[in-house]
């Protein structure tokens, strides 16, 4: 991939955009605009950035026009947005003629649709791990102690359900121990499903993530940060295990120092 000299980075929660501005920086982008969203987005991106526009959740208008007028034509989706936003969702105009024309709202019928409207003013969405490739997870273990034989039973198991439920578009996420799965990712999101599964388990379970099939990697790329290792410790997890080259640790030093301090084995498959 070419470096871009503008990039727009469409922003959402956590530390991931602040991650791909950096990143982008160090690879020669010389202007970063950003597109915020009240509520979402951790104002410390503002130093990062070159010029950064707040908005709601749903101005698509508002969206095209700022990287238009930027004359930004390559754009980057980094972090999410609480499912609670998206059901306060108040779409401009704009939004709301896309999401007309769509017969399925889920996540990727709806980030599509925005990706090609982007295309059609000019600004092309590059794919989520652009700049970010030395944080994608690895194959084998990552941190923590060797698993033991059920334990690599269960990722063997829980990879092959969570692949499933990725292709049905239900979640990337599930939580298993003992050969039973005790939890599902569904629209609240994998934090959500690894506090379930574990307050069943006790402790012990294995969560297993994963990209869909024919995953589109310009968006909703499976991501395994600070924040999880944390919600897993607290949910008694002893096991994170992620798909090998396609899963993003944000950022990656954090996460295996964290897994380290939790005793969660954390492997790439």
């Amino acid at each position: 991939m070419q470096t871009p000299r503008a990039l727009g980075i469409i922003a959402g929660s956590g530390v991931y955009p602040l991650l791909l501005a950096n990143a982008a920086r160090k690879a020669g982008v010389n202007r970063i605009v950003a597109a915020a969203f009240h509520g979402e987005t951790d104002p410390a991106l503002a130093q990062q950035v070159d010029h950064i526009e707040w908005m709601r959740v749903g101005q698509l208008g508002r969206l095209i026009s700022t990287f238009k007028s930027a004359t930004v034509r390559d754009a980057i989706m980094a972090g999410q947005i609480a499912p609670a936003n998206l059901f306060d969702l108040r779409p401009d105009v704009r939004a709301l003629v896309l999401l007309a024309k769509l017969k399925q709202r889920n996540a990727e019928s709806i980030f599509s649709a925005i990706a090609a409207e982007l295309d059609a003013n000019g600004v092309k969405l590059l794919p989520a791990t652009s700049f970010l490739e030395n944080h994608l997870a690895p194959a084998g273990m990552i941190a923590g102690k060797k698993l033991g034989r059920r334990q690599q039973e269960d990722v063997r198991y829980g990879f092959e359900i969570a692949k499933e439920i990725s292709r049905l578009d239900i979640g990337q996420t599930v939580v298993v121990k003992n050969g039973t799965v005790l939890a599902v990712e569904a629209f609240d999101g994998s934090n959500a499903a690894i506090r379930r599964g574990g307050a069943l388990a006790g402790k012990g379970a294995v969560v297993v993530k994963v990209s869909k099939p024919d995953q589109d990697l310009r968006f909703d790329v499976p991501v395994i940060g600070a924040e999880t290792i944390k919600t897993a410790a607290e949910a008694s997890i002893a096991v994170i295990a992620a798909e090998a080259g396609r899963t993003l640790l944000l950022d990656r030093t954090a996460v295996v120092e964290a897994a380290n301090r939790a005793g969660i084995s954390l492997v790439g498959l």
